[in-house]
C-alpha cells in the first residue's frame, strides 16, 4: 500500500452537512420546546420595554443622602462574602482531594466524596440561606453559613477537575523513593495546583459578593434587606444609590481580583 493511499485513510473525515443540518434543528427544537412551556413569547417581551424606561426614569437620580445609612450594611456584605469564601476554600480542598481518582484510585473514598460535592452544588445559595435562617436566626452569620457552602460546592468542583489533570511524573517518583500518601500530596500536588487555587478562590470571591447582596432577602443580613424594604415601598431612588454602591464594589473587588490572578499566572 502506498504512502499516499495511507495518508489519505488517516485524514478524518469532516461532519457531513446533513449532521450539522440535524444538529441546527434538535436544538432549535429543543429551544422552542423550552419557550412553550414556561409561556415565553416576544409579544410579551415586546410588551414590558417600554416598563424599562419608566423604572429607569423613576430610579434617576438616585438618593445621595441614603449612602450613608447603606454603607454599613454594605461593607457587612463584604465581610460575609470573604469569610464565607475563606471558610468555603478551606473545605473545598479536602473534599477535593478526596474526589480525585487519581489521587484515591478506591471509589468507596472518591464517589461518597463527589456525591457530597454534587449535593452541595444542587443547592442554590438563597435556599441555602433560608436553611441557615431557620437553625442560627436573622443575621448575617447565617449568610456567613450560606456562603460557606456556596464557595465550598464551586472551589471544590473546579479544584478537583485540576488535581485530576496533574502530571504525574513527579508523583511516580516520589512513589519510587517510598513516599508516603501525605508527603505526596504536600510535596507532588499542592505546587500543581496552588496557583489554580488561588485563582479559583478569588473568582468565588467576586460571585459571593454578587450572592451576599441578595441573601438579606431571606434574612441572611447584609445589604438585601434594604433591597426588599426600598422596592416594597417603591423608593426608587434609593434603590439606585444601593444599586451603584454596590456595582463599585464588585468592580473593585473585580479589578483587585484580576490583578491577583494576574499575578499569580
Amino acid at each position: 500500500m502506498s504512502t499516499s493511499t495511507i495518508q489519505a485513510h488517516d485524514v478524518p473525515k469532516p461532519p457531513s452537512r446533513l449532521k450539522h443540518l440535524l444538529t441546527v434543528a434538535l436544538v432549535a427544537l429543543i429551544l422552542m420546546g423550552s419557550a412553550w412551556q414556561v409561556e415565553f413569547s416576544f409579544s410579551q417581551l415586546w410588551a414590558g420595554i417600554p416598563n424599562i424606561g419608566d423604572l429607569l426614569v423613576q430610579m434617576w437620580p438616585p438618593n445621595a443622602a441614603y449612602a450613608a445609612e447603606v454603607m454599613a450594611p454594605i461593607l457587612e456584605t463584604v465581610r460575609m462574602a470573604l469569610l464565607g469564601t475563606t471558610f468555603g476554600a478551606i473545605l473545598a480542598l479536602p473534599i477535593a482531594l478526596l474526589s480525585a481518582r487519581n489521587i484515591f484510585a478506591t471509589g468507596w473514598i472518591t464517589l461518597p466524596a463527589r456525591m457530597v460535592m454534587n449535593f452541595i452544588r444542587t443547592m442554590p445559595d438563597l435556599l441555602l440561606a433560608a436553611l441557615f435562617v431557620a437553625i442560627f436566626g436573622i443575621g448575617p452569620v447565617s449568610g456567613v453559613f450560606a456562603l460557606t457552602f456556596f464557595s465550598l460546592g464551586i472551589i471544590s468542583k473546579l479544584i478537583y477537575e485540576t488535581i485530576e489533570s496533574v502530571d504525574r511524573a513527579p508523583l511516580e517518583a516520589m512513589t519510587a523513593v517510598g513516599a508516603n500518601k501525605i508527603v505526596w500530596i504536600t510535596f507532588g500536588v499542592f505546587p500543581q495546583i496552588a496557583a489554580s487555587f488561588l485563582s479559583y478562590t478569588l473568582y468565588s470571591l467576586e460571585v459571593n459578593v454578587r450572592a451576599a447582596a441578595i441573601l438579606g432577602l431571606v434574612g441572611a443580613g447584609g445589604i438585601g434587606l434594604y433591597y426588599e424594604s426600598t422596592l416594597g415601598f417603591f423608593q426608587y431612588g434609593r434603590v439606585a444609590t444601593i444599586i451603584l454602591l454596590t456595582l463599585l464594589v464588585v468592580m473593585l473587588i473585580d479589578y483587585l481580583s484580576t490583578k491577583g490572578r494576574e499575578r499569580l499566572a
